[in-house]
């Protein structure tokens, strides 16, 4: 920010200006999972805004915490959320913010400015393990300030922004809640079918099969040994890199070409295969939807569909039927890891091939969607956070109407 105040703007310490509520440390033997209780909100229920703890014991009102309340996590990443979720009560850890009656702030600017100010304050605290914030640090935030007027106009403008991402994320949630009952029904049921039977994963249409994944795939492992790694080169994609959904480079680890050509030399993926991770998250997987050069790190398998649709496999590997399978297999294990035997021995249930064409193509054309909509979330948070470098630092001024009742 630039140590010029924009004219009109006063530089001011929050200390004095706003009320801040530590949480209070309620008793952990009176935690229930009773919903009927009232819910604690500890830091860990900030960013999804919901309880998972209940507190059977009494409390004060003065704890009890309201929808649209202002809560700061004081440890970690110090996030700051607005509560939108049902009343609840304010655990240790976490406080409640709000601007003094008469103190020239307003409460809603005070949660867009104060997000960029506990960043800066994470990124300035020095910690080996857990960071930890602190109400004077936040009571000694100081800069400069708009008036009034010119804050609720800033904050009304920001809080638009707000509603149209948070309207996108719920229309995320949707479509994945509307994914995981389509795969549920159509994995299950397939298309048009009235007959049905009996197998050893579960009900399903008389006219599919139960195969073994090795009898339509091959399942070839990665090798068991540490590459050296290069600033430059082959990504190597390792079982923290594999998430649901196609597969992302990102950050991942490069190799040389030596070492890529050792680590390919049982296969190179190519499009349409799958891959899959044995430890940690074991049984997530991934497909490769283009060709592209990586290879496989450690704990990893490929999946290369023969005589089964690529697309269909990959959904196949995230439903009940075979995450059951999945689980079986590493349950009671200490050190939880999926064999390659035991990835060879899955049970598939098996369509015919069009039928298999079908399917993947509702589940694909779902996800399709829920991409856009990331696409869309992740641009209006860039808009948002440019919006908060101009309008919080005065970069940009907004106008205000006569009723709205301020010079700038």
């Amino acid at each position: 920010m630039s140590k010029a105040v924009p004219e009109g703007w006063t530089i001011q310490t929050l200390d004095g200006k706003v009320h801040i509520l530590s949480g209070f440390p309620f008793k952990s033997s009176l935690f229930t999972d009773d919903s009927d209780f009232m819910g604690v909100i500890r830091i860990r229920d900030l960013e999804k805004q919901s309880i998972e703890t209940f507190y059977a014991g009494d409390f004060e009102e003065t704890y009890v915490v309201r929808r649209g309340d202002i809560l700061i996590g004081m440890d970690g990443d110090f996030n700051i959320v607005k509560w939108n979720a049902k009343n609840a009560l304010l655990n240790q850890r976490v406080c409640k913010v709000k601007a003094d009656v008469d103190s020239s702030f307003d409460t809603d600017f005070l949660f867009q400015s104060l997000k960029d100010d506990l960043l800066n304050i994470n990124a300035a605290t020095g910690a080996t393990t857990v960071k930890h914030l602190s109400v004077k640090d936040i009571r000694g935030i100081e800069k400069a300030y708009p008036p009034l007027p010119e804050q609720q106009k800033i904050a009304t403008i920001l809080s638009s922004v707000d509603d149209v991402i948070e309207k996108t994320r719920a229309q995320i949630d949707k479509l994945k809640d509307l994914k995981t009952g389509m795969m549920q029904e159509l994995l299950t049921k397939g298309i048009g079918h009235t007959e049905f039977k009996n197998s050893p994963v579960g009900r399903m249409p008389a006219g599919w099969r139960i195969v073994r994944l090795d009898k339509v795939t091959k399942v070839i492992d990665s090798l068991h040994q540490t590459p050296r790694f290069s600033l430059e080169g082959f990504p190597m994609i390792r079982v923290s890199d594999i998430k649901p959904g196609k597969v992302k480079i990102g950050k991942a680890l490069r190799v040389s070409k030596e070492v890529f050509d050792q680590f390919t030399k049982n296969h190179h993926p190519q499009k349409g295969d799958l891959l899959l991770s044995r430890v940690g998250s074991y049984g997530v997987c991934c497909y490769l939807d283009r060709n592209i050069n990586i290879c496989l790190g450690q704990n990893t398998v490929v999946i290369v569909p023969d005589k089964i649709n690529s697309l269909f496999l990959y959904y196949s590997v995230y439903s009940r039927a075979v995450q059951e399978q999945i689980e079986l297999e590493v349950a009671g294990s200490g050190y939880k890891s999926l064999s390659l035997a035991s990835i060879r021995a899955l049970q598939i249930p098996l369509p015919p091939y069009r039928e298999q064409e079908e399917i993947a193509k509702i589940l694909g054309s779902i996800d399709t969607y829920i991409e856009v909509k990331y696409v869309n979330l992740a641009s209006y948070k860039s808009a948002k956070k440019a919006l908060m470098q101009d309008l919080l630092t005065g970069k940009v001024r907004v106008n205000l109407t006569d009723k709205e009742s301020a010079v700038v």
